[in-house]
């Protein structure tokens, strides 16, 4: 009777880890090959219009090619301009796209600007205060770790659009870094599961007065590794 009660006992511990990994095995996996190197990012089931727009766009070969088109050292770097692909030396980029956009799918307080987030890029408020997502551009956070004063600034920026700064999310900003102030504004869909590294270095390339890296950064392919659901 004994050993009975011990085998239920280790089959209950069990449970929670295997179905935490299931969940993960579920999480859609793509892979960016740079010319700074390789970058994964799994993909969140809770912003579904965008994982599966990402998807779409990733098995037509949208992003093959184009570049890192915009990067600011301790903030975030931002690709998905198909009009990259063809531009020259010191072009303006930024305003190319698939010709649609997406609804917002702001999923606080779970999904936020930790560093390595995978969100997505918009036209500012003035021209697009439903806050619709581009419907191929991203970007990639990086952000500064955060201290106390920051902290306090952009909470009270953020209560005043209603968003709340929870101790987990504090926790991640002042260990982690990342960017809380676009928190509420922007839709993150993704995270960085491999290659961070390769984020950091790529945010730290010397840029142009419009953020453009001087030199061109390429994806030059991105695949899917796992579909998820």
């Amino acid at each position: 009777m004994f050993d009975k009660i011990l085998l239920w006992l280790f089959v209950l511990c069990l449970v929670p880890g295997l179905a935490e990994c299931k969940k993960k095995e579920k999480r859609a996996i793509v892979r960016m090959e740079t010319d700074c190197g390789t970058i994964r990012v799994a993909l969140f089931e809770e912003t579904p219009i965008h994982r599966e727009n990402f998807l779409t766009l990733v098995e037509k070969g949208y992003y093959d090619g184009t570049l890192f088109h915009r990067t600011i050292s301790d903030y975030m770097i931002q690709g998905g301009d198909p009009d990259s692909r063809s531009s020259l030396p010191g072009d303006l980029l930024g305003e190319g796209g698939p010709g649609y956009t997406l609804p917002p799918e702001f999923c606080l307080p779970y999904l936020y600007h930790w560093r390595g987030a995978l969100a997505a890029a918009r036209e500012p408020d003035d021209v697009n205060p439903e806050m619709r997502s581009s419907g191929s551009q991203f970007y990639i956070v990086w952000g500064k770790k955060q201290g106390a004063g920051s902290i306090k600034k952009v909470r009270a920026m953020l209560e005043e659009k209603g968003v709340e700064l929870t101790p987990q999310m504090v926790d991640d900003y002042t260990m982690r870094g990342g960017c809380p102030h676009l928190d509420g504004t922007f839709t993150v869909f993704g995270e960085v599961i491999e290659g961070l590294d390769v984020v950091k270095e790529i945010q730290l390339e010397p840029t142009d007065s419009n953020d453009r890296p001087l030199k061109d950064i390429v994806i030059r392919q991105m695949t899917i590794e796992q579909r998820g659901k």
